[in-house]
């Protein structure tokens, strides 16, 4: 199938997700101010959770509540919300509060890690298959929030300010887990630890700590909305400009009312571009077969640039690139969107280590030494990983837009240009790999052309000499793709397959969707009350395999979301 009809496909599938099988997956019983999560829960015990409420009436909200005797962790006035512990007779008067908009459980959120395949990525072959360093670009100046774990400080990544949402000591920079510092050193290492061998996308990028995770890689969904509220807020007076976010939970209710993704998409409209991992979910870890809908929140944020994993195989080369199998894919649940946006490599990446710390501990066979001494490095695997290479190369748009104009571009033009720039792999679709993998050079290349005086993608695109980017000695064809709501745009030409019929029947091509109870598309899916693709059946409960991944308790692999205990894993 050509990536053109996939596209296609990618579009359909969304749709009926949105209208279909979404809505048979949770019934009509389920209280409308519940997530799945609570929707789900005993009605016995104390629970935390995050209430949403109209616009202003959060204090009221919490006056109420702490007349009932609950206390109130954390307010955000960025999304009208408070942080509480309530009982099944609280979410009872919740339910009829006319002020109250939606109560969604305090989800415990995890760092995206992968297992290692054994493979070797080293830093020279990365650097190669991304085509940098670039036209003398280091992100000189861009600042770069990493909510994560913190950042262990050393010659390579050192924040020039830190914040500690878990409790822990103000001011003091930490990584008891070493998951984000092996981010950061992605993002901006100095390589000096490396003796030049593994410097960062943005070496010279203003790193901004922001610890959310504790010891073992957890959090608090309300942990990481007050950093990002933090950010937000204090985005002049930090000049945060991109935001690192490798972490998520699964998606338990709808984009719109998720708390975590209003968030995100807050800190957007404040000007702030949005990384998020996609998840590694992407398989079922018996059968080892790909799924679909694994996409964590908040990387179903709509305006977040979310990112899943290729494995380069260790080589420059993009044509033996694929997707890692654990990349979670989309569609996202409940809303159906298209989802990743794109792909970066992620497999075995070497970066900097969080010496002590947790990760650095229990797995010795990771660490990486390149000197004889004490091994400073590290090698993880994940869309994390992936997701902090495009964070990199957001700082660096950054910088090339100011560099040629003088201004910084916005968020959704940093989306944007990465997208239009991506390089698609062959025989992947886009459920599983967005508009392609990461193609810095061409992205810096358009960014430069759009900053220097044209006002549009399409018009910027039009001045260089093609929408190609050479690496590795092979000519690779940019998406030139953006999605713009649920119409995707090749150039100037909006594009749904070769045909489009509006009505009961949508024809792409020679493909025939049916709009109504069911949806069937070739042998591969029937939808309507339940979704059947493989071994994958989609209804009131997911069956993945021998899994079950949806009822009363959402099980992915070894990831317990919810269940009776919400600090469960």
């Amino acid at each position: 199938m050509s990536f053109l009809s996939w596209r296609a496909f990618v579009v359909s599938a969304a749709l009926v997700f949105g209208s279909a099988a979404i809505l048979a997956a949770h019934p009509a019983t389920t209280p409308s101010k519940r997530d799945a999560a609570l929707a789900a829960r005993a009605q016995t015990g104390m629970v935390r959770v995050i209430v949403s409420t109209r616009r202003g009436a959060a204090e009221s909200v919490a006056y109420t509540l702490r007349r009932r005797g609950r206390p109130i962790h954390k307010r955000f006035s960025l999304i009208d919300a408070i942080a509480t512990n309530v009982t099944y007779e609280d979410l009872k008067a919740l339910d009829v509060d006319p002020a109250v908009t939606r109560v969604s459980i305090d989800a415990r959120v995890a760092a995206d890690l992968a297992p290692a395949t054994g493979s070797s990525s080293e830093c020279s072959e990365l650097q190669a298959t991304l085509g940098l360093p670039d036209q003398g670009l280091t992100g000189k100046g861009v600042g770069v929030a990493i909510v994560d774990s913190g950042i262990q400080p050393s010659g390579d990544v050192s924040p020039v300010r830190s914040f500690d949402f878990t409790g822990g000591t103000e001011g003091y920079p930490s990584d008891d887990y070493g998951h984000g510092t092996h981010i950061a050193g992605l993002v901006a290492s100095k390589a000096t630890l490396s003796q030049g061998a593994c410097p960062g996308i943005a070496p010279h990028a203003r790193l901004i700590s922001m610890k959310v995770l504790d010891s073992e890689g957890r959090g608090l969904t309300s942990t990481v909305i007050a950093a990002i509220e933090f950010a937000a807020l204090n985005r002049t007076a930090l000049g945060i400009d991109v935001i690192n976010l490798s972490l998520g939970h699964p998606i338990l209710e709808p984009a719109a009312t998720d708390p975590l993704v209003r968030a995100v998409e807050a800190a957007v409209r404040a000007g702030i571009v949005v990384v998020v991992s996609a998840g590694n979910v992407g398989r079922n870890l018996v059968t080892k077969e790909p799924g679909y809908a694994g996409i964590l929140s908040p990387a179903n944020a709509p305006s977040a640039i979310t990112v899943g994993a290729v494995d380069t195989r260790g080589t420059a080369a993009r044509g033996d690139d694929v997707v890692a199998q654990y990349s979670s894919r989309g569609p996202t649940w409940y809303d159906g969107a298209i989802k990743p946006d794109l792909v970066a490599p992620g497999q075995d990446l070497i970066s900097d280590a969080a010496i002590g710390s947790s990760l650095y501990t229990a797995y010795p066979e990771r660490q990486v030494s390149t000197t004889g001494s004490a091994a400073r490095l590290f090698r993880l695997s994940g869309t994390s990983m992936s997701a902090a290479l495009t964070t990199g190369v957001a700082a660096l748009l950054i910088e090339a837009n100011r560099d040629a104009s003088g201004t910084t571009p916005s968020p959704a033009t940093i989306k944007k240009v990465l997208t239009y720039t991506a390089l698609p792999i062959a025989r992947t679709d886009p459920l599983t790999q967005g508009h392609g993998a990461l193609n810095p050079v061409g992205a810096v290349s358009l960014m430069t052309a759009i900053a220097s005086g044209s006002h549009s993608i399409v018009a910027a695109a039009a001045t260089l000499p093609a929408p190609a980017t050479t690496i590795a000695g092979e000519t690779l064809t940019w998406s030139q793709s953006v999605v713009w709501g649920n119409a995707v745009v090749w150039g100037n030409t909006v594009v749904w397959g070769n045909t489009v019929v509006w009505g009961n029947t949508v024809v792409w091509g020679n493909n025939v969707v049916v709009w109504g109870d069911s949806v069937v598309w070739g042998n591969a899916a029937v939808w309507g009350n339940s979704v059947v693709w493989g071994n994958f059946v989609w209804g009131t409960t997911v069956v993945w395999g021998n899994t079950v991944v949806w009822g009363n308790t959402f099980v992915w692999g070894n990831w317990t979301a919810y269940g009776s205990d919400n600090d469960s894993r």
